[in-house]
């Protein structure tokens, strides 16, 4: 199944995958890069950017900071949630707390979300 792109923020996506957060980072070079499943960083849907996507699984891992929690990020996310979900595409969410302290955890979550239906 393809998912349309706004191809008029491939900009700012470029941008976010040459900015990475530090946790961005760790999922991204400690377990996401060389993953069985191909995985893409900053991945356009639509006109929303998932921090991370594997197209072959159906799914978007979000890593929340701070603004994710406010009255408006909070808002931002549901309306986005509704359309990537309208695509057939599960999200699963961390806080950026989770990856620094549980990344073990982050870890095996992602694996059983990705193999649940194999």
């Amino acid at each position: 199944m393809h998912v349309e792109r706004n191809k008029n923020i491939v900009p700012k996506a470029r941008k976010l995958r040459k900015t990475m957060t530090k946790q961005e980072r760790k999922l991204w070079y400690w377990f996401l890069r060389y993953y069985e499943l191909k995985w893409y960083k900053q991945r356009i849907i639509g006109s929303y950017i998932a921090d991370f996507y594997c197209s072959a699984a159906r799914l978007v891992i979000e890593l929340d900071g701070s603004q994710h929690y406010t009255e408006d990020g909070l808002e931002y996310d549901r309306i986005r949630e509704r359309y990537i979900n309208a695509n057939n595409i599960k999200i699963i969410r961390f806080t950026n707390f989770d990856v620094d302290n549980n990344f073990d955890g982050v870890c095996y979550k992602i694996d059983l979300e990705v193999f649940k239906d194999r």
